[in-house]
């Protein structure tokens, strides 16, 4: 089933999704399918792939990785027009509508253009809005964008609003990797209920409570990465907690 799909019939049913970030330069190549293994367990939705900087050579290692250990479909959360893969299923094709640079409102989309009309992916157009997650993260610093104020929602809810007349089709509120604090959840909930697509939420989700928050709060699909770094464990426990909803 094609990935908007998938959060399309959540977002109608109340279903919850869970989407594990994974980032190249973060994993290694030792052990690798067995990480993935350990994760794919967990039944996550969505494998998410990517990063704001990917310095090595591993993003297809890891993209071939995921498709010869699991069934989950991957979709590449790309950083730049570098970043793409055609063994992938979907790509998110972010516009950073939170900010004002150009080159990540639509210059990297008309260079990866070409490339991805071409490729066997699922293109999934989604409005990105970096939130404030209390320290400065690698993707504010590389996109070279404020990000929103974490105590701003009406700033949020307005540029949700625009994303979604503009065309997109999902939309990804993120504190970021590394955040202190994730995206609040009456955040989640204004940009929730002014807008009628599927809404994603990542960057700082630590524990089971905060992902039930998250949901709780309106998020159609939690993206958990970093976390998962020094807790593997925490993807069992945020299998368990979303279970309500299914």
């Amino acid at each position: 089933m094609p990935v908007l799909e998938i959060l399309h019939n959540y977002r109608k049913s109340g279903k919850k999704g869970l989407a594990v970030l994974l980032d190249p330069d973060k994993e290694s190549t030792i052990g690798l399918k067995d990480r993935i293994g350990i994760l794919a367990k967990a039944e996550p939705d969505f494998f998410f792939v990517g990063g704001s900087l990917i310095t090595g050579n591993s993003f297809q290692i890891l993209v071939e990785a995921i498709r010869k250990t699991c069934e989950i479909p991957v979709v590449i959360f790309p950083g730049s027009n570098l970043h793409i893969h055609g063994d992938a299923d979907g790509i998110l094709l972010l516009s950073l509508i939170s900010g004002r640079n150009p080159e990540l409102l639509i210059g990297q989309h008309v260079a990866a253009a070409p490339i991805l009309k071409n490729a066997d992916l699922e293109i999934l157009p989604t409005g990105y809005m970096l939130v404030d997650g209390g320290r400065p993260t690698t993707v504010s610093y590389m996109s070279n964008t404020a990000p929103i104020p974490s105590d701003k929602p009406e700033i949020a809810v307005c540029t949700a609003m625009a994303g979604e007349m503009l065309g997109l089709k999902l939309l990804y509120l993120d504190a970021g990797s590394g955040a202190l604090t994730p995206v609040p959840a009456e955040m989640i909930r204004q940009v929730k209920g002014a807008s009628g697509i599927p809404l994603l939420a990542g960057g700082g989700i630590r524990s089971a409570a905060q992902a039930r928050d998250a949901w709780e709060a309106g998020a159609d699909c939690i993206v958990v990465g970093n976390a998962l770094e020094s807790s593997p464990e925490l993807i069992i426990e945020l299998a368990l907690a979303r279970r309500q909803w299914h």
